[in-house]
């Protein structure tokens, strides 16, 4: 199905209610087509609620919620055809073998009998556990589990991918695995929203992002829009071979400003400023000829932990 122009998810007016507990309050959110959408925030923000309602396992106490244009609840099985969702967690069934799991899950998406080995076959290659075709569930990793997991959610090649902590509990390698899965799929033109509470990972995966708190969504767009928008004054750093008598009156005369000292490295130099990336190459030319001894220069790149960190969240689920 064509999505051109219009959002892969379209959220309206999302609200989550148990009982007396607001878990998402009023939540608008589109999410283009192609983009991989990071959804944080810290333990009972509303990030599952909020996405078991996109997948159409949970209904919404108010709001309205489109899948590449078609109304979830209007046409559920329709707009769900369009989606695979990966909860955390996933149950999967021990006793069978890897490709007899995803075989049961084939036939349940309808994909036609003939076509069922070739499709598991390259959701298994896709996930990179060619080897473990033949292998019992029981036998799996907790990482290997959460990628075939993965290869079930991919077996009727939906073009939305709705993945909830799909990180959690693994080791380092199973999560640079998976993240490069991720970033595979993306490749290959797939729309992801994932949530998760790996921040720096999200920094190199995401393109765009939402951090929701106590069910409110605090901020999203496009990562490095919400970085400019959020982070604080430009921060340079410049490393000195020697000291400089001089350096800082340099600095101030080429709209340096806040100059500071490392702590634990007085040869190190901390500082703001308000220009662009241009300018950092001109002060740089313009250090070099008045002879300051100069060794390094570089700009501090903000990441989605320093977005944490200007909104007050403290707490990552």
């Amino acid at each position: 199905m064509s999505t051109d122009g219009v959002p892969m998810i379209s959220v309206s007016d999302l609200n989550v209610d148990y009982g007396d507990v607001h878990a998402v309050v009023n939540v608008n959110l589109e999410i283009p087509a192609g983009e991989v959408f990071g959804l944080i925030g810290p333990n009972g923000a509303g990030k599952t609620s909020m996405m078991r309602v996109l997948a159409g396992l949970q209904e919404p106490s108010f709001g309205r919620v489109k899948i590449s244009g078609i109304d979830l609840e209007e046409s559920p099985r329709l707009a769900q055809a369009q989606l695979g969702y990966m909860p955390d967690f996933a149950p999967v069934d021990e006793e069978l073998k890897v490709w007899e799991f995803l075989e049961l899950y084939a036939a349940a998406y309808g994909i036609p009998a003939d076509k069922r080995r070739e499709r598991i076959d390259y959701c298994i290659s896709l996930v990179n556990l060619d080897i473990k075709s033949d292998a019992l569930c029981k036998g799996l990793s907790r990482g290997m589990k959460q990628r075939i997991t993965l290869a079930k959610t991919l077996l009727h090649d939906p073009p939305l991918l709705i993945l909830d902590e799909p990180a959690s509990g693994l080791d380092p390698k199973a999560r640079m695995d998976l993240r490069d899965i991720f970033r595979g799929l993306a490749a290959r033109g797939k729309t992801v929203l994932i949530s998760s509470h790996i921040l720096t990972e999200l920094s190199a995966f995401c393109t765009s992002i939402g951090v929701m708190e106590q069910g409110h969504l605090r901020v999203s767009g496009k990562l490095q829009d919400v970085i400019d928008e959020l982070a604080p004054k430009k921060q340079l750093t410049i490393e000195l071979l020697r000291h400089s008598d001089d350096v800082d009156e340099i600095l101030s005369d080429n709209g340096v400003s806040d100059i500071t000292r490392d702590s634990n490295d007085s040869m190190k130099l901390h500082c703001t400023f308000d220009n662009d990336r241009d300018w950092i190459a001109s002060l740089l030319v313009t250090l070099v000829q008045k002879g300051v001894p100069i060794c390094g220069i570089y700009e501090r790149q903000f990441d989605v932990e320093d977005i944490f960190m200007q909104l007050g969240v403290e707490e990552v689920s």
